[in-house]
């Protein structure tokens, strides 16, 4: 039985959900999850939560995530991004230093329209299903955080953008935003992500490497990984008893989130420690 994380480096032209659909025949694993939507033509990096680790999505989902993206000036398509169709074209005449000074406007705390074409439900439909039938509706703005953008190439129309930003950002719409900015509109061109929480995509390996991989598991991280920015604590048999049992235990640890491990090692839980005493937020033995 498969548990852990498994740090997948998507290929264009898969959805999330096919990465799942396969690597569930891929580790004989019925219990699979993954970390984010990306894209179709999106790549990089797409954790795939395992077995026991799947309880742990839920913490995943409000990590920042960072973005290699492709905004390309003078084009504006319905879908915000290359793949959709071309409703305006504009020339481009556009100075670095005109686009630093605006990629400054779209950093801190922002509000973002949702795309169309995007799987945010609207009285029971998804957006992007209500765009197929030729159907706009009206989306409220939600709130993200796009804590940098950083140009790392320019050539006049492509802009290569670093961008590290918050769970829920479309970087599409952001591109589409910059676009119209600049007043000569713009979409994304291509978008590669390179961290999603701890995860970076040094540490992604390939989908086809581990289809063909005949020991995959191998390439599996343990769920504590997920956690590692919190403090571990190993527990005695009676505090170790007592967590497995669900219950609460007096502890001399600091107030803080910790991670808890059994005198053998195990990971036991992510738990929160107050006033001396402490009570399990998730259990995963």
């Amino acid at each position: 039985m498969a548990n852990g994380i498994l740090i997948v480096d998507k290929p264009a032209g898969w959805t999330s959900q096919d990465v799942v659909s396969k690597l569930r025949g891929v580790y004989h694993e019925r219990r699979v999850g993954h970390g984010g939507t990306l894209d179709p033509m999106a790549t990089g990096v797409l954790p795939v939560f395992f077995g026991r680790a799947t309880r742990a999505v839920e913490f995943f989902e409000h990590a920042d995530k960072a973005y290699l993206a492709t905004l390309r000036l003078g084009t504006v398509t319905d879908t915000q991004d290359v793949t959709g169709t071309v409703l305006e074209s504009h020339p481009v005449n556009v100075a670095e230093a005109q686009l630093r000074a605006v990629l400054e406007r779209f950093t801190g705390e922002l509000e973002q329209i949702p795309p169309m074409y995007s799987a945010i439900k609207i009285g029971g439909k998804k957006l992007y299903e209500l765009a197929r039938s030729g159907k706009e509706v009206e989306r409220k703005p939600r709130h993200i955080t796009v804590f940098s953008i950083e140009l790392r190439e320019f050539d006049g129309t492509d802009a290569v953008l670093r961008i590290h930003c918050s769970k829920g950002t479309y970087v599409r719409t952001l591109c589409h935003d910059i676009g119209a900015a600049l007043g000569c509109g713009g979409c994304m061109a291509a978008l590669r992500r390179v961290q999603a929480g701890a995860y970076s995509i040094g540490q992604s390996v390939p989908l086809e490497e581990i289809i063909q991989n005949p020991n995959a598991e191998a390439l599996l991280l343990p769920t504590d990984s997920l956690f590692s920015a919190h403090p571990a604590a190993t527990l005695n048999a009676a505090q170790e008893k007592r967590c497995r049992n669900g219950a609460e235990f007096s502890t001399r640890l600091r107030d803080g989130t910790w991670r808890l491990y059994g005198e053998n090692g195990e990971f036991l839980a992510l738990a929160a420690a107050n006033a001396g005493r402490v009570k399990t937020i998730k259990s995963f033995f």
